[in-house]
């Protein structure tokens, strides 16, 4: 698929993304269930209908790709591996901050092909934001306030703000920031839930998050076409490439995402163990 493709397939994989936020919010708003997964993290009523509107969406639109979602994830790798290109969806990203009543949670829609993101919508339906890219497109983001607008990865701030987890803080991040903190002085910490942390770099407005973690690919896979095309990385804390479905697991290793600098980030890595 080429550029001009994905340029046109954009704003309707954004078309889906909003009306599967709109069914979110009507069980928001209207009050939801809780169920536990068999990996012990929640899921609710709007996740369900969310995905169900997606997968609905998808396949009249594009009935050649596949669909991964969060809610259907039990297709075996040797199944998975035939697929070149495929949809990674997660249809309620941040179900935890959902629960909650905090607004930070996201739809997340991503098109995969030979194991790299190249599309990638991401919605805030309860901020009423949205941020998509495609390959060779650049990144761009629109509020209900604002017309949409091209994002860009800033260079390091003086005083630079990392982006972190609200749910997951964890002490290897804790230690992560020490480590920065005696070798270059002050930083602002801002926690979030869902994708958003990652927009947060993409946009300029953070200058890294740090996931030191556990993630799934349908986590990151959105957001990285995002980071990617706005002049920012999302690479394994080696540095190496973050990839799609290359393995059994469609669990994430720990990752950087860097805005538009070169600082050495792996030296302030501790010892994982």
């Amino acid at each position: 698929m080429n550029s001009e493709q994905l340029k046109t397939l954009l704003p309707e994989i954004h078309r889906i993304a909003k009306q599967a936020g709109e069914k979110i919010m009507e069980v928001y708003e209207t009050g939801f269930e809780v169920e536990t997964k068999e990996d012990n993290s929640p899921v609710t009523t709007a996740d369900l209908a969310a995905n169900d509107l997606i997968e609905a969406e998808l396949n009249k639109l594009s009935p050649l790709f596949p669909i991964l979602s969060e809610e259907s994830a039990s297709i075996p790798f040797e199944e998975r591996a035939e697929r070149e290109t495929y949809w990674l969806v997660d249809p309620l990203d941040g179900t935890k901050e959902f629960i909650k009543r905090r607004d930070s949670f996201t739809v997340n829609i991503a098109l995969i092909h030979k194991n790299k993101s190249i599309l990638g919508v991401i919605y805030a339906p309860a901020l009423g934001v949205s941020y998509y890219a495609c390959s060779g497109y650049g990144s761009y983001k629109e509020t209900t306030d604002t017309a949409e607008h091209k994002i860009q990865a800033r260079a390091l701030a003086p005083k630079p703000v990392f982006a972190g987890s609200r749910s997951h803080p964890g002490k290897a991040l804790a230690s992560f920031l020490e480590s920065f903190k005696n070798d270059k002085g002050e930083y602002e910490l801002v926690s979030m839930g869902s994708s958003l942390k990652m927009c947060m770099v993409a946009e300029g407005t953070a200058d890294l998050y740090p996931r030191l973690w556990l993630t799934s690919e349908w986590d990151t896979a959105a957001a990285h076409c995002i980071v990617d095309e706005a002049g920012g990385q999302l690479v394994k804390t080696d540095m190496s490439p973050l990839l799609y479905n290359t393995k059994d697991s469609l669990l994430n290793p720990y990752f950087f995402t860097i805005g538009n600098n070169d600082i050495d980030w792996v030296k302030y890595l501790p010892e994982m163990g």
